[in-house]
């Protein structure tokens, strides 16, 4: 079963696979994470952490993205 929205926990990629629509969110904060090989491996609590963002409010811009 798929989660209904991102967490802190997810992969980045596995976030913009499942939501392709978080991916204008990784852009609209100039993150590079889409085709980065690290994404693979970073949290979304990592890549907050890794791009100086405040990671609850970047989650809550991901959750937003995330359809109904």
């Amino acid at each position: 079963m798929s989660k209904l929205a991102p967490t802190p926990d997810m992969l980045v990629d596995e976030v913009m696979t499942q939501w392709p629509a978080t991916i204008r969110v990784f852009l609209h904060y100039r993150m590079k994470c889409v085709g980065c090989p690290i994404a693979s491996f970073h949290s979304v609590q990592d890549a907050s952490r890794e791009h100086e963002l405040n990671p609850a409010a970047f989650l809550l811009a991901l959750k937003g993205a995330v359809p109904n």
